[in-house]
């Protein structure tokens, strides 16, 4: 018998076949090796599966990782290009989404052709990737995917492979819990997806003195910013326990963790201001203003002098208004409406010129693309722009002059606009309205209409001309999903006190519509003049969506409507429970379906104030894509336009900048005048691609911080009951939704103490072995909250005792 291989040479064992999976056995009759060893010889193997250099497979053989017949053939044509020097043809690029067990999905930057697109990373081939990096994989196998998992719809298979490098970090610094024990210090992240403990060195433990300089935008310093500077006599293990800032030093690498040292001590969870710093941390919001930037608004001038008023159109004495939030401070837009004498009317939409401030290519034009919008929290804001300029001469604050970029519409009596102009203006506001004022002017209330007397007939013509919109965008099929909002609030410390239906007014009624025609009026103005710009698409919802959508609505005796292939209406009518169900994966990969926002429309009216209307309208939501930015003009699905883009919000949303920067580009380039070069599509392209991402951002860290708030209300709520709604359910639970709180957590079926309970992935159902008994999607049922995971912001609840699940009669018949 010969000695013991090299890796070298259990590596060429399979390069020399590399189409064959070889199991331990045959690999050792190979070598020659002595069976007594197979042991070492499985753990040598184990350490190359580890190093990506062979895979696992499911039967327990070996085989080459990078093996070309087991995996899609993708080839990008800048690797075309370069011929024999390509990357493999079955490597992709994409974002890595970490899972706290280890594991992981890259989603790729393009979707793989004809398989499932996320691409499954098992636990160990991570390589040196974290949740969020731009990794490259290798994908090495086809694997069936568990049933009605990812994968499953796509023909049973999910691809599987390991990340071979990292193109691009997104965790630079990672906020977390600081732990100290006698051997070691380190820091366990608050995001879950990061699987890997940050070890910190000795004397890393505490922020450096250049830490403690940097200052944040808001002026003076946060709770944390004293807590570091008090962390400097501490004791590390005093700073056990509380929330830190850590840089990442060092990646991890096979048997290493990655390492890091601390830049901030935020304080202990339980503080004041702690929840929100630890949100701004986790998705990386940029918070602090640089100094140059700082310095740049500062010197921005608060008063408009008269050689900025040339060539703009005098608004000054028309008595426009704008009309916000109680607490709002930043005011983009102001609106007036009159009567035209030849019938119709004509509204003014004047936004702030936000852009004659903050000019291309300057530090507050890189600082407010970089942030890309504003983030609000319940006791504070993280602006795109510094306070001077977003409170300050960009605001369009009452009784002072500002500038701004106004469209004015001639409007029919039936909402459409026979004529416009897009025109550089400068008003005075008349007043700053609230919606709560609006709303009591025209409910006539006395108080409101005294105070507001001059304005009261303008209010009520403005009234009158939202409706007439409303009706016009109904007409074309537009989609309102009149969906109850939460109004959280809180007391003085931030801490949250109770949950109200939030009011929807004819005061929001008002200001939606008239931004929705000014944006309208913009985009189809910038596409009929051919002009490159960003505009806000809304894409036609996937046939798997719609399909998925309408076999759940059909149980509950519903349907958008759509002409369905004879295949589907066939696998639809087969959810009744006497009846064979349809196996998800029968369905043709290319159905196509004809939908349109009347669809939706309809279905939204059949459901209004009937008890499944929450359930059926949340899930019509999510049938739908998101909304995104794109310098190609492909409609708004959910406003039935076929051109839309954002014009109204440039003190907080940077594409409404960039489009108000193109259409005064443009407008002067129309009078023959020099304006500043527009952007080429593929600038226009990133800028879409940027934009969206921060949106998304903000809007998870708004809604996860919401979250923590609720999960610390509901602290003092253990072992109380609540009515709930059944939203979603999987393999191990089902999702509910409490009615009175809007506040979700999850029932486990090991919590059922009358039966041992089944997912019915066919019924959308919970059924017992044998009771029989069903819980179905959109039931209400009655919960008792059992346990809080703050860790993971989770609510645990169980059913209570003696409860059933209650069901409309008609909607399993």
């Amino acid at each position: 018998m010969r000695g013991f291989p090299e890796d070298a040479e259990l590596v060429q064992v399979f390069e020399r076949q590399p189409e064959k999976s070889l199991r331990l056995r045959a690999l050792m009759r190979q070598l020659g090796l002595d069976p007594r060893r197979a042991r070492a010889v499985k753990s040598k193997l184990r350490q190359l599966v580890n190093a990506g250099k062979i895979v696992a497979q499911k039967d327990n053989s070996f085989a080459l990782a990078s093996r070309p017949s087991r995996a899609p053939q993708v080839m990008t044509a800048d690797a075309t290009s370069r011929g024999a020097n390509a990357r493999p043809s079955n490597a992709v690029t994409g974002r890595l989404v970490g899972h706290r067990d280890g594991y992981g999905f890259v989603v790729p930057d393009r979707p793989v052709e004809g398989t499932e697109q996320d691409i499954f990373i098992p636990r160990g081939a991570t390589g040196p990737a974290m949740h969020g990096d731009r990794v490259e994989a290798l994908v090495t196998r086809l694997k069936p995917a568990p049933r009605g998992r990812r994968g499953a719809a796509d023909g049973g298979l999910r691809l599987e492979g390991r990340v071979t490098r990292v193109l691009d970090r997104a965790q630079k610094t990672v906020v977390g819990e600081f732990r100290a024990d006698a051997h070691h210090y380190y820091v366990l992240p608050y995001d879950h997806r990061i699987a890997h403990e940050i070890l910190i060195p000795r004397g890393a433990e505490r922020p450096r003195d250049g830490d403690n300089a940097r200052e944040r935008q808001f002026g003076g310093e946060s709770e944390g910013r004293r807590a570091s500077r008090k962390a400097e006599q501490q004791d590390a293990h005093e700073l056990n326990g509380t929330i830190v800032d850590v840089e990442i030093t060092s990646y991890p690498a096979p048997g290493a963790p990655p390492k890091g040292r601390v830049i901030e001590v935020l304080g202990r969870r339980e503080d004041f201001g702690v929840d929100v710093e630890i949100i701004i941390r986790k998705f990386h919001l940029p918070h602090r203003f640089p100094r140059e930037v700082l310095e740049a608004a500062e010197n921005a001038p608060q008063f408009i002098s008269e050689r900025e008023l040339e060539g703009r159109r005098d608004f000054r004495s028309v008595p426009v208004v704008t009309i916000d939030g109680e607490t709002a401070k930043d005011f983009d837009d102001a609106v007036h409406v009159e009567r035209r004498k030849e019938g119709g009317y004509r509204l003014q939409v004047h936004i702030a010129d936000v852009a004659h401030y903050v000019r291309p290519g300057t530090a507050l034009d890189r600082e407010a693309r970089l942030r890309g919008t504003s983030v609000y929290f319940p006791d504070r804001a993280v602006p795109m722009l510094p306070l001077e300029l977003s409170n300050g001469i960009c605001s369009l604050n009452p009784r002072v002059e500002r500038l701004t970029m106004s469209a004015v519409m001639d409007l029919d009596a039936r909402g459409r606009i026979t004529n416009y102009e897009l025109v550089p203006g400068v008003i005075r506001s008349a007043e700053r309205m609230t919606y709560t004022g609006v709303r009591d002017v025209l409910a006539g209330d006395p108080a409101a209409l005294e105070r507001y007397r001059p304005l009261v007939a303008s209010l009520r013509l403005m009234e009158e001309l939202a409706m007439v919109l409303n009706r016009r965008r109904e007409e074309r099929g537009s989609i309102d999903f009149d969906l109850p909002e939460p109004e959280i609030e809180f007391d003085a410390m931030g801490r949250m006190v109770g949950v109200t239906r939030s009011e929807r007014t004819i005061a929001h009624r008002i200001i939606e519509e008239f931004m929705l025609a000014a944006n309208e009026t913009v985009a189809a103005h910038l596409e009929g003049r051919g002009v490159p710009a960003i505009y806000r698409i809304h894409e036609k919802p996937d046939a798997k969506k719609v399909l998925d959508f309408e076999a759940i609505a059909a149980t509950f005796g519903y349907s958008l409507g759509v002409e369905l292939p004879a295949s589907e209406r066939f696998r639809i009518r087969g959810r009744d429970d006497r009846e064979r169900p349809v196996r998800f994966h029968e369905r043709p990969a290319n159905v196509e379906i004809q939908i349109t926002p009347h669809h939706y429309q309809r279905l939204t009216r059949r459901l209004e104030g009937k008890p499944e209307e929450r359930i059926l309208s949340y899930l019509m939501l999510r049938s739908l894509k998101q909304a995104r930015y794109t310098e190609e003009n492909l409609g708004h699905f959910a406003l039935a336009t076929p051109a839309y883009t954002h014009f109204t919000s440039p003190i907080r949303r940077y594409p409404d900048l960039i489009v108000h920067r193109i259409l005064k580009a443009a407008l002067k380039s129309e009078k023959g005048s020099a304006g500043d070069a527009l952007p080429s599509r593929e600038a226009l392209r990133t800028l879409g691609i940027e934009t969206s991402e921060a949106e998304r951002r903000a809007q998870d860290a708004e809604r996860e911080l919401m979250e923590l708030k609720k999960v610390a209300f509901m602290a003092e709520r253990v072992g109380d009951e609540f009515e709930a709604l059944i939203i979603s359910l999987i393999k191990h639970g089902f999702f509910v939704e409490l009615t009175d709180l809007f506040i979700e957590g999850f029932v486990p079926f090991e919590s059922f103490e009358d039966d041992r309970y089944i997912y019915r992935e066919q019924q959308r159902a919970a059924v017992g072995e044998r009771s029989h008994r069903a819980y179905h999607l959109g039931d209400r049922v009655r919960v008792r909250l059992d346990r809080i995971d703050e860790a993971g912001s989770k609510l645990q609840f169980s059913v209570a005792e003696g409860n059933a699940p209650a069901r409309k009669k008609h909607s399993r018949r």
